[in-house]
């Protein structure tokens, strides 16, 4: 099995549905992963621990998922030098607005970069964009991802226009 390259961190296991969205991605593209459940309040040592040694361990790209407070992403950027993608999970209070807010809203000098409420199939795409900029292998599949995604628009849009908006909704 090949050295994760992208290590994936949730709060806890509520938040595995939505990451799990990130998880199938990179399942489909092959790129090496390592999943793990730590919480920035809870315990926050061996949140410490797994930043500050992820790097050592091989790791290029962190994706931290968080609700509410969303301290996860930020309190990992603050103590690694590798990018970190802040996955804003939906919460039931603010529909994850507040985790989008709170992830968002890192003083400077500790950078997250953001993707949408429960977007954690574009945090996965994202990172592998990242590290696409030194692995040319990553970079060939992400082009060909990108290829089929096209392929399957223009498919769409040529039954659509066989068949026409009414008869193209009875196929759904």
């Amino acid at each position: 099995m090949k050295k994760p390259q992208i290590g994936i961190l949730m709060g806890s296991d509520s938040d595995m549905e939505v990451i799990s969205g990130a998880t199938k991605i990179l399942d489909e593209l092959k790129v090496p992963y390592e999943v793990s459940i730590i919480s920035a309040h809870r315990a926050p040592e061996e949140t410490a621990k797994y930043a500050k040694s992820a790097k050592e361990k091989g790791l290029k790209v962190l994706i931290a998922g968080a609700g509410g407070a969303a301290a996860l992403p930020g309190t990992i950027a603050a103590l690694t030098s590798l990018p970190v993608i802040g996955i804003p999970i939906e919460t039931k209070s603010f529909e994850g607005i507040d985790s989008l807010f709170s992830i968002v809203s890192m003083p400077p000098g500790v950078p997250v970069a953001t993707v949408g409420v429960n977007s954690a199939k574009n945090a996965a795409l994202l990172a592998c964009q990242i590290i696409a900029l030194s692995d040319p292998k990553i970079e060939k599949i992400l082009v060909s991802y990108k290829t089929k995604l096209k392929q399957e628009v223009l498919t769409k849009n040529n039954k659509l226009q066989k068949l026409g908006i009414k008869k193209y909704l009875k196929t759904k």
